[in-house]
């Protein structure tokens, strides 16, 4: 049986590389511009994505290390607090049956997002 990535109409690589994540000018069929949530890190992932979870799945294409990736990995690491975590910027709080945690907190998630991004992207530091 073939694996997800096989199943694709073709490479999607080269389309998620072309524009850059930090600015995302992806073609939008309802707006010109992305949405302001694309910029902010939350968690969890649900019809409202972020920049992060793009870099999350260039990560685990094995595209981590792209260096057309420069500007949105310092737009994750521009956000880190001198704790080192992340916080909630984006919350589903009063839209699901459980909050995860407070927006403006310091988040755990979203922490552990950035952490696995940044260290595939930055094994070296690791």
């Amino acid at each position: 049986m073939p694996g997800w990535r096989e199943m694709l109409p073709g490479d999607p690589l080269p389309w998620l590389l072309e524009t850059d994540p930090a600015v995302a000018d992806y073609p939008f069929g309802f707006g010109e511009k992305p949405s302001s949530s694309w910029f902010k890190l939350g968690y969890p992932i649900g019809y409202v994505t972020d920049v992060l979870q793009n870099l999350e799945v260039l990560a685990a294409l094995g595209q981590a290390q792209d260096r057309r990736l420069a500007n949105a990995l310092k737009l994750v690491v521009s956000k880190q607090d001198r704790q080192g975590r992340w916080p909630m910027e984006y919350s589903y709080s009063g839209k699901t049956w459980a909050d995860i945690e407070k927006r403006g907190q310091p988040s755990k998630w979203v922490t552990l997002r950035a952490l696995r991004v940044l260290g595939a992207s930055y094994p070296e530091q690791g």
